[in-house]
């Protein structure tokens, strides 16, 4: 386990948006594999990254089935319930949000942030869990939230209704209901702002530290956290698939077309050559820069194979030879101050 005076995590932690049937069904029996692979091979307590936006509930409610067939005892997990959606009944042909994304559901979702919308986000997720409860809470994408205003005056009631959430989750841990608070945002600004409002014991970014994409700014930022001893996790470090062989960037597929897309398909094309020429596997590659950035303490991976869980463990142990990286260097993969973070030349 990685720990600072604030929180302890290992690793790697597992994101569960896979529980939930995110883009393809997947059968209990490779779920249950799947939490059982993750429970055998991580080292410390596992830790669980889920949400109530998962699959509508879905993953909480896997999660949990899985956790009691395994007989794990609930003091020997670690789970984060990011907040924000809440189950309802499935009165449509098909969920209402986020269509054609969560597959064979049979419940909706409705998005509830505020004070008394995240208790509820927060009790029922326990529900799903059954014998387990959620640690560790966060606001669910706050960015994506603010993204739905029309207007200046909009996005300050909206901002609002996320920091009396807040208010709510404080009041929590304050309990003794959750030992700790944080925050996930696909938009670092949007944590930045929050973080300046708001105490947090950890945060999670996700997209935004990459191998491809790492800017000046936010590794700034990820240094001043690390002095406040707030916990950084790093999601979503292959951009959403992209920097591994998806066609997907950031969930978007990218047009071969256009000078953007172009780029970016060259700059894959050169980072596999020399991944090839050193025997380095690109998800190594983007684990590695992702893991050693000053100030992470964790990356979130998921996948869907069971037989996977492992690898993705092993990859916080992979060493990545220096030679690699000079190489990235040199073909302007990568910029030399920013690789001069973790390695020195």
């Amino acid at each position: 386990m990685l720990s600072n005076n604030k929180i302890k995590l290992p690793p790697v932690i597992f994101g569960t948006s896979c529980l939930g049937n995110i883009y393809q069904v997947i059968p209990y029996e490779t779920k249950l594999a799947i939490v059982q692979n993750y429970i055998k091979n991580v080292p410390g307590i596992p830790l669980f990254d889920s949400a109530g936006k998962y699959g509508a509930g879905l993953a909480l409610e896997s999660l949990g089935k899985c956790l009691k067939e395994l007989n794990v005892h609930p003091d020997e997990v670690i789970i984060s319930n990011k907040l924000a959606w809440y189950q309802t009944a499935l009165t449509t042909p098909e969920p209402t949000f986020e269509k054609g994304i969560w597959k064979d559901i049979n419940h909706d979702a409705v998005q509830k942030i505020s004070y008394a919308g995240i208790i509820e986000c927060f009790e029922q997720g326990n529900e799903l869990l059954g014998e387990y409860k959620s640690q560790m809470a966060s606001i669910h994408d706050p960015d994506e939230y603010l993204a739905t205003a029309k207007n200046q005056q909009e996005e300050d009631k909206l901002y609002n209704d996320i920091l009396d959430a807040y208010k709510a989750l404080h009041q929590l841990k304050l309990q003794g209901k959750v030992s700790s608070i944080g925050v996930g945002s696909k938009q670092w600004r949007v944590i930045e702002r929050i973080s300046k409002d708001i105490e947090l014991d950890w945060v999670m970014i996700a997209n935004s530290l990459t191998l491809h994409d790492h800017p000046q700014e936010l590794i700034a930022f990820i240094a001043q956290l690390q002095q406040k001893e707030i916990a950084v996790i790093n999601s979503a470090v292959f951009n959403g698939g992209f920097l591994i062989g998806s066609e997907l960037y950031n969930y978007q597929e990218v047009d071969k077309t256009t000078e953007e897309g172009k780029a970016l398909y060259q700059w894959r094309c050169a980072f596999f050559e020399l991944c090839s020429q050193f025997d380095i596997q690109p998800a190594e590659a983007c684990f590695n820069f992702g893991f050693n950035i000053p100030g992470v303490m964790s990356v979130a991976l998921s996948t869907t194979k069971p037989e996977k869980v492992k690898l993705n463990i092993e990859m916080a142990t992979k060493n990545v030879p220096d030679a690699f990286w000079h190489a990235m260097v040199e073909k302007k993969l990568i910029e030399r101050s920013v690789l001069s973070i973790f390695l020195k030349y």
